[in-house]
């Protein structure tokens, strides 16, 4: 896993400031609240809430 588990606790979803998950394919974090997955380019979470994709 290219994230790290500390990054991954301290990450929150931008839009609800909820509780965000790595996807299975662990290329996107996912924000059940709002069914917005956040991509991951290059091992970097992009959490822009206008780049976010529907669940």
């Amino acid at each position: 896993m290219a994230i790290s588990k500390e990054l991954l606790e301290i990450l929150v979803c931008p839009k609800c400031k909820g509780e965000i998950q790595l996807n299975d394919k662990e290329d996107g974090l996912v924000c059940e609240a709002c069914k917005l997955v956040y991509e991951i380019r290059d091992d970097i979470p992009i959490m822009l809430i206008d780049e976010a994709k529907p669940l």
